[in-house]
């Protein structure tokens, strides 16, 4: 820890941050155990200032955060931790304790479209609403999902060589949709399928 500079009160601010999608999800403070524990367990260990102790990230929450690496700036006073995290990171219940906007209109990336279509879709799974086309498809099945998914397929493939951009993008965004489908009916999360891409380019930047 002696690259890390603690201040006068012993801590050193922790930017909590989704590994996925690279989101801020909180900004709070450890001390040298805190951050020492942090590193051997893998889990979100953290100094709260207003109860003057330590604590575990979702010990009693449930909302626990696997931490997949810690980072530290380039003046060693600030340190960000990468998580995973099961549950939302605010007390409030929101997914990131940075939900406001003061000023400006943050950016939506192609990671925030695509969550916040997967976070929809595992909704109309829970709640099953009568009329949704989402709902149809998974009262018919994982046969019906299947069955969309390929013609979907061919749609894209008839498209490209049709050489028409708008109909090649509409028939992606109804093929990607599907897909969605197909891995929440199947109980992959769409994190994994990220894992996958990110291990991928890691293997091709290392070689």
């Amino acid at each position: 820890m002696t690259d890390v500079k603690f201040g006068e009160d012993g801590l050193v601010p922790v930017i909590i941050q989704d590994a996925n999608t690279k989101d801020v999800l909180t900004l709070a403070y450890a001390n040298e155990e805190a951050l020492e524990r942090t590193i051997a367990t893998n889990e979100t260990w953290l100094y709260s200032r207003s109860r003057q102790a330590l604590w575990n990230k979702g010990a009693t929450s449930g909302n626990t955060q696997q931490v997949t690496a810690v980072r530290l700036d380039c003046d060693g006073d600030a340190v960000i931790y990468e998580v995973i995290p099961a549950g939302p990171a605010c007390h409030t219940g929101a997914t990131s304790c940075f939900e406001g906007v003061l000023s400006g209109t943050p950016a939506e990336t192609a990671v925030d479209v695509i969550g916040g279509l997967v976070k929809v879709i595992a909704e109309r799974q829970q709640e099953m609403p009568e009329g949704a086309y989402t709902t149809y498809l998974f009262a018919e099945g994982v046969d019906k999902i299947c069955k969309k998914v390929g013609e979907e397929s061919a749609e894209v493939i008839i498209a490209a060589k049709n050489r028409d951009m708008e109909e090649l993008a509409m028939e992606t965004a109804d093929l990607l949709y599907h897909t969605l489908v197909l891995l929440q009916e199947q109980g992959v999360p769409f994190e994994r399928v990220q894992r996958v891409l990110k291990d991928r380019h890691s293997e091709k930047v290392g070689k």
